[in-house]
């Protein structure tokens, strides 16, 4: 095969999806028996939004979510008001979506799921990865059934713990950022209603949180508990806590449905590229939970990566293409890590910030703007996100879509590549073309050296 994915989460699907309808012949391997049961990573960011959209899947993900709610505080049993998680955000002709949307991992991976299953790619569930060898032409993947998969490539998207990472012999760099024990648990609760996510704090910063996961029956209880108060994630512990912390009482809690404990930490692989294996999502970086930015991060390495395998599995471009998955990706995982932090500690506000709109790879060795400093270099430049907008009527977003390069203002240019004559007013003077997972890799005020970049990212025979 071309592409094993160790893992079944949002990345691992993700990345499935957008090599699967790239004609990329990829399976996805699962130690667990089925999905995640949880609701774990639950926000939806509005370039992760983006992304599903361009995959097929975002009108499922809205319906199976929903807007964040308001916070209700509470004290004594008493309601204290209302508080927004966000700074609101306009959203504009360039921006469409700038809103996060709640919607538990567990739905999230069900409609990936779906879509992957729907373009006829599929995942081997019940297949525990110990370890691996390669070579010049391939990897070879060991299961602890004894079963040997083999394939040209391997992505790691198995998670913080990974096992792939760990036989890779990668560490990671990290601190801890709160020496708190967090609980988090989904449950099902008697007396509170579903249109706030009410927050019971506890004193000395601890706090219980109830929150309702639009489109379930499901409350997802957070907590932050002073040392060696954390209770077991089992039915009896998560009561007494609920009975402890708010006004509700112990048997209130009528059901638990999934409970983790952790200490939130950041952390960064120390490489996401060893010869033909690459870390993706939690394998390569781990975030605090706080601003949602670690399953969104996660699929922007998806979307990232699978354009990249795409262009040199079926489109003919150069394996150095490769390198610069971990030249992108492994900086920027490395700024929303901080920023992750920063969010947890109150230094930064969720919000702009948070959106993940602003995020690009200007520093790249794939983003190339041939125009000077002068007038002209005004508006979108080489490395940006590509915004929304319309030439002629049509929609960029919706040219954008699907697994093809876009150039805007030049016609004929590059055949084969989707083209509209101009780009809209709002991207300044220039030709640009924009890359498959819709960052401008090319701007110039001309042609002059399109083609030479086309071939060496793909663009020319892409998929």
């Amino acid at each position: 095969m071309d592409v094993l994915i160790v893992g079944a989460g949002p990345t691992g699907l993700t990345l499935a999806i957008d090599l699967v309808r790239r004609g990329v012949d990829a399976l996805v391997v699962e130690r667990a028996e089925g999905l995640f049961p949880g609701s774990r990573g639950k926000g939806i960011q509005p370039r992760t939004q983006e992304v599903f959209d361009d995959l097929g899947v975002l009108g499922a993900i809205r319906a199976a979510g929903g807007p964040y709610p308001a916070m209700m505080i509470w004290k004594d049993g008493e309601r204290q008001g209302e508080q927004r998680m966000f700074d609101a955000v306009p959203a504009d002709g360039q921006n469409p979506y700038t809103e996060p949307l709640m919607v538990a991992q567990w739905r999230t991976q069900e409609v990936l799921y779906a879509r992957l299953t729907e373009l006829g790619g599929r995942v081997a569930f019940g297949h525990e990865v110990t370890g691996l060898t390669q070579d010049a032409q391939g990897v070879t993947v060991e299961c602890a059934d004894g079963t040997l998969l083999g394939a040209r490539y391997v992505v790691a998207a198995d998670g913080g713990r990974s096992v792939v990472r760990r036989a890779l012999g990668v560490g990671m760099t990290g601190e801890t950022v709160d020496p708190a024990p967090f609980l988090v648990a989904d449950v099902t609760v008697r007396g509170l209603d579903r249109n706030h996510w009410h927050v019971f704090p506890t004193g000395e910063g601890t706090a219980v949180t109830l929150c309702p996961l639009a489109g379930t029956d499901v409350f997802q209880l957070s907590a932050r508990c002073a040392e060696g108060t954390a209770p077991e994630p089992a039915l009896n512990g998560v009561r007494e806590l609920v009975g402890a912390a708010t006004h509700l009482a112990a048997a209130d809690v009528t059901e638990l449905r999934w409970a983790s404990g952790f200490r939130p930490r950041a952390a960064l692989a120390d490489r996401f590229r060893v010869g033909r294996v690459f870390l993706a999502g939690d394998a390569a970086h781990v975030h605090s939970p706080a601003g949602g930015q670690g399953l969104n991060t996660g699929v922007q390495d998806a979307y990232n990566l699978g354009w990249k395998l795409g262009a040199v599995l079926r489109g003919g471009a150069p394996d150095a293409l490769l390198d610069t998955y971990e030249e992108e990706r492994r900086a920027n995982a490395a700024a929303v890590l901080d920023l992750s932090t920063g969010v947890h500690r109150g230094e930064v506000r969720r919000g702009r910030a948070t959106v993940q709109l602003g995020l690009g790879y200007p520093e790249s060795s794939l983003s190339v703007d041939t125009r000077g400093a002068g007038e002209e270099a005004t508006g979108v430049r080489a490395g940006d996100r590509a915004p929304d907008g319309a030439v002629d009527g049509v929609r960029l977003f919706d040219a954008f879509r699907g697994p093809h390069w876009t150039l805007l203002g030049a016609a004929g240019a590059l055949p084969g590549v989707r083209t509209l004559p101009a780009a809209p007013d709002s991207y300044g003077p220039g030709v640009f073309l924009v890359r498959p997972d819709g960052y401008v890799g090319w701007a110039g005020t001309g042609t002059e050296g399109l083609r030479a970049y086309a071939a060496r990212t793909g663009a020319l025979v892409a998929p």
